[in-house]
């Protein structure tokens, strides 16, 4: 339905479908990798309450910030895709879509979230240049370091600092806890997404922690998982989170082992399956705080 929805707008413009798939609105994965912690961050630092202001702004700003990222991403990776099985018949590589018009709609879709940001304070509008500056950055790290994973993480935690300052006008210590999970999180389940391009990577010289960690990929992933989990618990822990928060987290411990266990064989369709299959553990994860939040209420 979602996609019918899309692939409709061409009867609006014939080129609608090219700005679509550079924005990646066709594939939603990247929205809910970066929507379920944002949310678990505005429940908590609203303690289970957010208002329908913040709410919209934060739900609207990740769609959009995502949007953005992977416009300069592919701006960036616009003379490597064409190299790379999966990414060949990207937009900007096959030359649809012209560099000017990428940063044309690269900044609208900024300012855009920047409208956003500025419904909220002024400590949230400060952080936000910082969402922006890591945002714009990670694309490029891939030439230069082996853990562009990292700074992508960083890009898709800012938020939940931002949900504090927004929602409590401060930034508890605590909320650096979940953000250090998230920031983890992303580097293990983007290591899949990476393992499933590995071999074109090596070819065109391009980094990742999937060629850093080499056999010890899937080890090293399991185990960055774990650590995520145990930050999430002293996280929880802090903010007084019980046993739902904790059915949620087991949950997403299942979810792990899974991938563990399917990308055994390190296809590159089963690594990639694992990355999408990280949007369950997100969502449970949510769906455990908003439960506990809930129940306290009642």
């Amino acid at each position: 339905m979602y996609l019918k929805l899309l692939q409709s707008c061409n009867r609006l413009h014939p080129r609608a479908w090219d700005f679509i798939q550079l924005t990646r609105m066709d594939k939603p994965i990247g929205i809910y990798l970066l929507l379920w912690p944002t949310l678990s961050a505005l429940w908590i630092a609203s303690e289970g309450v957010p208002s329908l202001k913040h709410l919209f702004i934060f739900s609207a700003g990740v769609v959009l910030m995502r949007a953005a990222g992977c416009v300069i991403n592919d701006f960036a990776d616009r003379n490597f895709d064409g190299h790379v099985q999966r990414t060949s018949n990207r937009p900007l590589a096959t030359g649809r879509i012209r560099v000017r018009e990428a940063w044309i709609l690269f900044a609208v879709l900024v300012t855009l979230a920047f409208g956003l940001v500025l419904l909220t304070n002024a400590l949230t509008v400060w952080l936000s240049f910082g969402a922006l500056a890591v945002a714009s950055l990670y694309p490029f790290m891939k030439r230069y370091t082996y853990y562009p994973q990292v700074v992508l993480g960083a890009a898709y935690s800012w938020g939940i600092l931002m949900c504090f300052t927004a929602t409590r006008g401060t930034l508890p210590p605590e909320a650096w806890l979940l953000f250090i999970a998230n920031v983890v999180w992303t580097v293990a389940y983007d290591t899949y997404y990476a393992m499933a391009d590995r071999e074109d990577d090596l070819k065109i010289g391009i980094r990742s922690t999937a060629i850093l960690f080499g056999d010890a990929d899937r080890v090293i992933i399991l185990g960055l998982q774990g650590l995520m989990l145990f930050c999430l618990l002293l996280a929880g822990a802090r903010f007084e989170l019980g046993q739902w928060f904790h059915l949620g987290l087991a949950l997403a411990a299942a979810c792990y082992l899974w991938e563990f266990h399917y990308t055994r064989s390190r296809d590159r369709q089963r690594c990639f399956a694992a990355f999408l299959h990280n949007h369950w553990a997100g969502l449970a994860i949510f769906a455990g705080i908003v439960a506990d939040y809930a129940l306290k209420a009642s």
